[in-house]
């Protein structure tokens, strides 16, 4: 009984802290939304600026341009890779970096799911840039999920080194 009760406590912890990444998210873009209309760029210094674009695709606007199916595609895709998370969180939450990515990636897919929901879109507004090349618009959801996925790698090699 012991068991299942740390195994919920730990869950609980991860899940706190994913809603923490779906609060910042979800704030910066109600920002986004309020101070900026569609297209609008300001920039901040010589490699950033804020700016407001609507992404209907995935990462890199894959899919950006279909015929609206994709909405839902990913709103599901986004749901089931929760619930995905949650299960894996549960069992291994206590392995401190693979729960520390699975976090990450399940903050943003939610903060994601939620703009698709709500908007029909994901909001993004950061934008990296040097010497005239443009890192596509990304926002703090996209953020969580990339380093997520950076520490599920790091989580992997480490764990392929140590057997």
């Amino acid at each position: 009984m012991a068991s299942r009760s740390t195994a919920a406590t730990g869950l609980t912890q991860w899940l706190l802290i994913a809603a923490l990444i779906i609060l910042a998210d979800q704030f910066t873009k109600i920002l986004v939304i309020g101070a900026f209309q569609l297209g609008d760029t300001r920039p901040v210094t010589g490699f950033f600026n804020l700016v407001r674009a609507h992404n209907y695709g995935a990462a890199f606007s894959f899919l950006h341009g279909a015929s609206g199916w994709q909405r839902w595609f990913f709103l599901v895709l986004g749901i089931v890779a929760a619930g995905f998370i949650i299960w894996m969180l549960r069992r291994h939450g206590q392995q401190k970096l693979f729960a520390w990515a699975l976090t990450l990636i399940l903050g943003g897919a939610l903060g994601n799911v939620i703009d698709r929901a709500v908007h029909g879109y994901v909001v993004d507004f950061i934008q990296v840039h040097a010497g005239g090349w443009y890192f596509p618009a990304f926002n703090i959801a996209d953020a969580a999920i990339s380093v997520g996925a950076a520490l599920l790698i790091v989580d992997e090699l480490r764990r392929v080194r140590r057997s």
